[in-house]
């Protein structure tokens, strides 16, 4: 009888689809074995009617699989990289970081309308505060909405709410087949996307040489040193609390470029750069970028930031 290996995934049609993707690689690559899909609803799918920047999104995404996997009861537990908070509880890792979809943002407006296309004063549906403050810096006349759901779901509101627009990850849009319905694909020098975005993360317990040898047969080695480098700017960054930061790493003949900014929520201030180094170098190579960020007066930002409050407890 084939070892069975539990998969824990959120249920949202976007995670299903993920967690699926990620069963049948695994599966190519261990035929021994059998695994099976255990969806759960999380804190971020329970709370729909609060934005993500009043009720912080640290782990809100993740928790419930984490304390599952804790428990014993799943083995592993399939997530969009970019929801990972960037320290894992004890005893756990990320055993693959998958290969990376295009990270980019994309722009969907009901009239097929460009960005620079888009009336003044349009109203513009994002949960994001990263989006928010790059789109505010290069068009200060929208106005932003904060819009939550699945996919399917904003998508619905953008046609029934009066939004001219709605911003989401060029992946998540590819993956549930609504690639049609894209407008125009932001370009990164007008917005830099999530850390992490794109790739599925496999959350391993660190105890379990048997699933972390499973899962590494499917992880991607330049997405993993990419997405590294992404999430040692963002520790080096957050401080705590949530931040609009953007990050996008890159490997090209086993060299590494980073470009990371961090913005104020309005726009007025942008703070950008860039560095590179070799793929081993990843983390270094973040919290270098961030250092560089944080003397480039991201250091200000954040602190007005915190001195007022504006982002959660």
């Amino acid at each position: 009888m084939r070892r069975e290996i539990v998969v824990g995934t959120r249920e949202s049609r976007l995670a299903l689809w993920q967690a699926n993707w990620v069963v049948e690689n695994l599966k190519e690559a261990n035929p021994a074995y059998h695994f099976r899909i255990v969806g759960m609803r999380t804190q971020g799918d329970n709370i729909l009617d609060v934005a993500l920047a009043k009720i912080g999104d640290k782990g809100i995404f993740t928790k419930e699989l984490e304390l599952a996997m804790l428990r014993g009861d799943i083995d592993l537990a399939v997530h969009s990289m970019k929801d990972l908070p960037t320290e894992l509880p004890e005893g756990l890792c990320v055993g693959a970081v998958c290969c990376r979809e295009y990270p980019g943002d994309v722009l969907i407006t009901k009239y097929g309308k460009s960005l620079d296309a888009l009336p003044r004063g349009a109203l513009i549906g994002t949960s994001s505060l990263r989006r928010c403050a790059q789109l505010l810096g290069y068009r200060s006349d929208l106005k932003m909405v904060d819009l939550r759901g699945n996919i399917n779901t904003r998508l619905r509101k953008l046609d029934e709410d009066g939004l001219d627009a709605t911003v989401l990850a060029y992946a998540g849009v590819k993956r549930m087949g609504w690639e049609n319905r894209i407008t125009q694909m932001i370009p990164f020098d007008i917005c830099l996307p999530a850390v992490g975005q794109g790739s599925i993360g496999v959350e391993v317990r660190r105890d379990s040489e048997e699933v972390l040898r499973l899962v590494s047969r499917i992880d991607h080695t330049e997405s993993r040193c990419a997405i590294q480098a992404e999430r040692a700017l963002l520790k080096k960054l957050e401080g705590g609390c949530q931040v609009p930061v953007g990050a996008l790493g890159t490997v090209d003949n086993s060299r590494l470029m980073l470009e990371g900014l961090v913005a104020r929520l309005d726009g007025k201030q942008v703070v950008r750069s860039s560095m590179a180094g070799g793929m081993g170098e990843a983390e270094k190579l973040g919290e270098r970028l961030a250092e560089k960020l944080l003397e480039m007066g991201a250091g200000d930002i954040l602190q007005e930031m915190r001195q007022e409050k504006r982002i959660y407890e």
